[in-house]
């Protein structure tokens, strides 16, 4: 049987640390489905076919990822792909007391899913979608923070 995991997110867009997570979580995991979820509480900047469609530019050399979208929960999304664990990237504190709830409910509402979370290396601590959003608006240099493949697609 595959070990599979599910990533979900915004990716919105993908930034360097998300790329890191993904490539670990890819060396633990047989496949690892990247899905764009829907967030009601942040508005977009990149479409969500944009994003796939950057998501897998920047993973098209690996065949056990793959990219998905989704707009209901993410435990019966693991219930449809059969998939039992949960991947989560913890920057610091606050992310952690977040995630740690969403893990517990998400438990809560099916026994048999498990989050597993990576911590962020440090030099990918600051790095969030939401500040490369800020820093797109007004025309700031995002190529840092972002997987090179997607630069193409920024400017």
């Amino acid at each position: 049987m595959l070990k599979k995991a599910i990533f979900p997110g915004s990716f919105d867009p993908i930034t360097i640390g998300h790329y890191d997570i993904i490539n670990r979580a890819s060396e633990l995991f047989d496949e690892v489905y990247v899905a764009l979820g829907t967030n009601t509480t942040k508005p977009r900047y990149f479409t969500v076919d944009k994003c796939i469609k950057m998501i897998e530019d920047v993973f098209k050399n690996n065949n056990n990822i793959k990219v998905i979208q989704y707009d209901f929960l993410t435990v019966d999304l693991c219930k449809k792909l059969n998939v039992k664990h949960i991947v989560r990237g913890i920057r610091n504190v606050s992310d952690f007391e977040f995630e740690r709830s969403l893990a517990t409910m998400n438990n809560m509402l099916n026994p048999k899913i498990h989050t597993i979370f990576f911590d962020s290396k440090p030099e990918y601590l600051s790095i969030s979608s939401t500040i490369i959003r800020e820093l797109l608006r007004n025309n700031g240099d995002v190529s840092n923070f972002v997987p090179k493949a997607i630069l193409k697609y920024i400017k």
